[in-house]
């Protein structure tokens, strides 16, 4: 194999999991550390330069990057990354100082932004700092967008929601709340240089079965009914609740049931328990508040008795998958459930909707009626319109919305200067030296099995009686700091250098997973057969060394287990081993904060 190239940054960016798997790309032990050192302002800081809503994520993000975290190889559960954001946002103070500041002078260029969410706010929070007037429309009264209109208040208080969008809303934004965009064309000629498309995936998915129509009063679209309780024009569900689907908006619309009235709720889904599509904190939040999810139930009909729904009547099915794993469901033959309800709620899926944008403009919608838009560049075939979030490929989660965001606002800024939008900017990289001594590093290196904290609950007898109570309590500062310190750095790189190395194999001794090999070169599929681990993800790559001159020997890491301790580095003799610090930051429209440098 050819030697590993350490200058090359993203060799080391996929290494860091965490932040690789992030959307975002958030910088996640850079903030563990200053969350670790109480330096809750910068740590909110960091956050928000990536991922612009450090409370919001904190509470409600489907966290992407936990599965990829190295504190998972050692130990069940990886850090709690995600409550980590909450703990900064919770403590961070007064952060008005360190907002960016807004030119009084405009650039003269105007960009319209169509739906008040995640997407079109941090569009608004890149660009605004460089000087473009930002024009924001939404038919909500507020902005935020789905954040607001379909993650409830027991996730997610109103006032952390506020908050942070009115750190972007504060930016000068031009908003035009309760204003429905109902033609594309109409704001074109209004003269705006570049126009941003943010309006979510806003339709719900119906099921048209048997009694449908006859039972439609008591039969409710989750979105749509989630929208409704969460501006208060419905406070009240029957005792008996049906939920249908099996995603994280089904278990949004049981535990509200749960606080309006619902005495019986019932989640009943298709798919079986385990590959319900919906977070397992979720599920395990709704079972806790004693929610039965009823799995391998498909929908028959809806039972209606003197234009009354009274229930729903359901085929039980079993799970069959063939060579290839592809599943089917497969009828068991036993008589139909019937199951109790005086309302039933449609949660099965979300889809977009565009019929306010007119067909004759020279915007191409492909076969799903979805538009054409360029996944590097989110630019839609007409050139000065720009999609992002889930209007541009379907029902995603806030943090993809706010990465589509990021890249959108750097091709609006490319596009307005006459540049070209495929020739994106460079990320930001670096690599440091984390050294004091020989042996000595500026963080915390040390590895022990650690299991990962609880986060306090408020008290299910209280929470269940008020919608807008906040069931997760987060971690206050002493377990906010002890969870920090579960962190295992890493983005603390180890860096090998062959001139330096006596081929002792010291480092291969002390290696607590035996990680490094010395060998001989040779292809990658054999390399991986012959190391002192087998090496069996083929999705990461190998650390290898150049020629070592004694023996001709390579030296191989394997990435995928490694820990980044840094005992490797503590053990060698002759520092042939160091551990540096990589940054990596996609780049942006506008370093808003300059807070990567802290």
């Amino acid at each position: 194999m050819r030697p590993t190239d350490i200058n090359d940054p993203e060799y080391f960016h996929k290494v860091v999991d965490c932040q690789y798997a992030c959307p975002a790309h958030t910088p996640v032990p850079e903030y563990i550390r200053l969350i670790a050192a109480e330096r809750y302002t910068e740590a909110y800081m960091v956050n928000w330069e990536s991922n612009v809503f450090p409370g919001v994520l904190g509470r409600t993000c489907d966290r992407p990057c936990e599965p990829a975290c190295r504190r998972g190889r050692v130990d069940e559960e990886p850090v709690a990354i995600c409550r980590l954001k909450r703990v900064a946002a919770d403590n961070k103070g007064d952060v008005s100082d360190w907002m960016p500041e807004i030119p009084l002078i405009k650039n003269g260029k105007k960009v319209a932004l169509i739906g008040g969410g995640p997407a079109s706010l941090t569009v608004a929070r890149d660009l605004a700092p460089l000087g473009y007037e930002i024009h924001l429309f939404d038919e909500q009264i507020k902005g935020g967008g789905m954040m607001r209109s379909q993650i409830p208040s027991f996730r997610l208080p109103e006032s952390v929601l506020n908050e942070e969008v009115d750190y972007v809303l504060n930016m000068g934004i031009h908003t035009h709340f309760k204003t429905y965009v109902s033609s594309l064309r109409e704001v074109l000629d209004q003269g705006y240089d570049a126009v941003f498309v943010g309006t979510g995936a806003p339709k719900g998915r119906d099921l048209e079965i048997p009694g449908r129509q006859e039972g439609k009063a008591n039969i409710h679209i989750g979105i749509e009914w989630l929208a409704s309780v969460a501006f208060e024009h419905t406070a009240k569900i029957g005792d008996k609740v049906i939920v249908l689907g099996g995603g994280n908006t089904a278990m949004d619309c049981c535990r509200t049931s749960r606080r309006l009235g619902g005495e019986s709720v019932k989640v009943v889904v298709r798919s079986p328990f385990s590959e319900m599509k919906a977070s397992p904190w979720e599920k395990e939040d709704a079972l806790h508040e004693d929610i039965p999810i009823l799995d391998n139930h498909v929908p028959h009909e809806f039972v209606v008795e003197n234009s009354r729904l009274v229930g729903m009547r359901f085929e039980k099915v079993k799970a069959v998958y063939d060579e290839k794993g592809k599943r089917s469901l497969i009828p068991t033959g036993e008589p139909l459930v019937f199951i109790e309800a005086d309302d039933v709620l449609i949660a099965i899926g979300q889809e977009n909707t565009f019929p306010w944008i007119e067909r004759d403009l020279g915007l191409e919608f492909d076969k799903w009626n979805m538009p054409v838009v360029s996944k590097k560049t989110f630019q839609s075939t007409l050139d000065k319109v720009f999609f992002g979030g889930d209007a541009a490929f379907g029902p995603e989660n806030v943090i993809t919305a706010v990465a589509h965001g990021h890249h959108a606002a750097v091709s609006i800024d490319l596009f307005c200067q006459e540049k070209d939008v495929q020739n994106r900017p460079s990320p930001l990289t670096n690599l440091v030296s984390q050294k004091m001594g020989i042996h000595e590093w500026i963080y915390d290196s040390e590895v022990v099995n650690d299991d990962r904290y609880k986060v306090p609950h408020a008290e299910k007898q209280l929470s269940l009686k008020n919608r807008k109570v906040e069931v997760e309590l987060g971690f206050d500062r002493d377990l906010g700091f002890k969870e920090a310190q579960r962190c295992l750095n890493c983005d603390a790189q180890t860096v090998f250098y062959t001139n330096r190395c006596i081929e002792c194999d010291a480092c291969v001794d002390i290696c607590p997973t035996s990680c490094i090999t010395f060998t001989t070169n040779g292809e990658e599929a054999d390399l991986r057969t012959r190391l002192n681990a087998p090496a069996h993800n083929l999705t990461q790559d190998l650390y290898v060394s150049d020629v070592l001159a004694a023996t001709q020997r390579v030296m191989i890491k394997d990435e995928d287990v490694c820990l980044h301790c840094g005992l490797c580095a503590e053990r060698c003799p002759t520092a042939a081993w160091d551990m540096q610090k990589f940054l990596y930051s996609t780049s942006k429209a506008s370093n808003v904060c300059g807070v990567l440098q802290l």
